[in-house]
């Protein structure tokens, strides 16, 4: 009973996700998904004294300014990760090129007539 109310209703109601009007081309010009995540309007105080004192900050500006001390503190802790495997991945392949080089040296050297004709080819 309660579909055929909404069938013949006069009101549309609709079953789908609303997409914020714009995101897309905020995406592809380099801004924000919506228009609150940042900048002027969220990270500046909403007013100030008269004698030009700044107003103390709100509970949502010292919200996200602490997201964001996180999250900046956590991109310099993973970027000092992939700096140390970096190194650590350098030291393994100068290991093994040692190796090899060492392995080399160990090989069987010409001797006799094999070494004197080395010696003229070059």
């Amino acid at each position: 009973m309660l579909f055929s109310v909404l069938r013949y209703s006069s009101r549309q109601f609709s079953t789908t996700c609303g997409v914020q009007a714009g995101e897309k081309w905020r995406k592809e010009h380099g801004l924000a998904r919506s228009g609150t995540e940042y900048g002027p309007l969220t990270d500046l105080p909403d007013w100030s004294f008269a004698d030009g004192r700044p107003a103390p900050p709100m509970k949502g500006q010292l919200r996200r300014r602490q997201e964001r001390e996180a999250l900046s503190r956590r991109i310099v802790m993973l970027n000092s990760e992939v700096d140390r495997g970096m190194e650590v991945w350098r030291e393994k392949q100068e290991e093994a090129k040692r190796m090899e080089e060492h392995k080399k040296s160990l090989l069987l050297k010409p001797k006799g007539k094999l070494l004197m004709k080395k010696k003229s080819q070059s």
